[in-house]
């Protein structure tokens, strides 16, 4: 296939995330103090481009990729966009370690066949060799990743309406993963020998992930998100959608807001959480989660991650992955620290950059 979805370096990317509200472009360079943000800007969505993570208008989502394009004044031309755990099937198969990469390409070839409920005709496969396998020393550990060619072509589209060469197609919780990694120096033990929850609550989605040793063990997605709150603000008080949205995040509503509105969704949230770590636990052999990450734009929501921790008893935090990070002077401070946790899979698109291969 052209359009890996595990390709090595290129020139700068910036990474593009279309979430079911807006598009995010961020793009980042490498000093010797470390990374640096060059470039971000948000553009929110029409409310019909998207249902869920399903692309409705590809034209309006392309002139959104534009404005954004334009308004980071980014002068990359090459991008990195994910796609979403639903829409990808992955795979860790053993393979003989003394194959060539052109015998494993064509023996891949065969076992995603096993493997994928596709006809091989319709999907992009590719595969990453991630190390010896534990289970036998003559084997090799691969992970097969395959999505529809329709999927993978549509985001290609979309990037090419904005005016970028769309270079690696990722996936959304291994973009988290990899953004993760700049998270877990502000945690304790650095997540080494941790096993943490990762939460990013979007608009309408919430993945939930979890990492054991800086490592993806499980992720599962579930139709829930802010949009629940801006939909509440918009019926009781009589609003139009995009007032209830302004309104969320500026304030000035009545005071019943808090009592009536934000503290049931607050309460919902948690429960969305503790509902997600009840199928983690009942599907590995984990019992316990040592801390969990608030990211997406819902995270910032006042007292939810006191209200996290309180409740579920474990503690808390909100993500900023740009913490320890330069930012360049035409980037706003307060507008990218604001933006902050719903940038996750956008920075971890971005970091593709510097990664020569996938780390697991």
């Amino acid at each position: 296939m052209d359009l890996a979805l595990f390709q090595h370096k290129y020139p700068t990317l910036v990474g593009v995330d279309i979430s079911s509200a807006s598009v995010k472009l961020l793009e980042l360079s490498m000093t010797q103090q470390g990374y640096r943000v060059e470039s971000y800007a948000v553009e929110q969505l029409p409310a019909d481009a998207m249902q869920e993570k399903e692309f409705k208008n590809v034209e309006a989502i392309g002139a959104a990729v534009e404005r954004v394009v334009k308004r980071s004044r980014t002068r990359s031309k090459y991008g990195a966009i994910a796609v979403t755990g639903s829409t990808v099937i992955t795979k860790v198969i053993q393979m003989n370690a003394g194959l060539k990469e052109h015998e494993l390409a064509s023996q891949i070839e065969l076992e995603a066949e096993r493997h994928i409920p596709f006809p091989m005709a319709e999907v992009n496969i590719d595969f990453q060799v991630l190390g010896p396998s534990s289970k036998n020393p003559e084997f090799v550990d691969v992970l097969l990743a395959a999505s529809r060619t329709e999927t993978i072509d549509t985001l290609v589209e979309v990037l090419s309406l904005g005016g970028l060469t769309a270079k690696v197609v990722d996936i959304e919780a291994y973009a988290i993963e990899r953004a993760f990694s700049l998270i877990a120096d502000q945690l304790p033990s650095e997540g080494e020998h941790q096993t943490i929850a990762v939460v990013d609550i979007g608009s309408s989605m919430t993945t939930f992930s979890v990492l054991h040793d800086r490592i993806t063990v499980y992720t599962r997605e579930q139709i829930f998100g802010g949009k629940q709150l801006t939909e509440e603000i918009q019926r009781r008080y009589g609003l139009t959608y995009e007032e209830a949205s302004l309104a969320k995040k500026q304030g000035g509503l009545p005071e019943d807001y808090t009592t009536e509105v934000l503290e049931p969704f607050k309460d919902a949230v948690v429960q969305q959480i503790s509902r997600s770590l009840q199928f983690f636990f009942s599907s590995s052999e984990y019992t316990e989660i040592d801390h969990i990450v608030l990211a997406g734009g819902t995270s910032t929501l006042n007292g939810l991650v006191q209200r996290v921790e309180e409740k579920l008893g474990i503690p808390a935090s909100i993500a900023n992955p740009f913490a320890n990070m330069t930012i360049a002077p035409r980037v706003s401070v307060p507008a990218i620290n604001a933006d902050a946790p719903a940038l996750m899979i956008c920075c971890g698109l971005a970091l593709r950059s510097f990664t020569h291969d996938h780390q697991y």
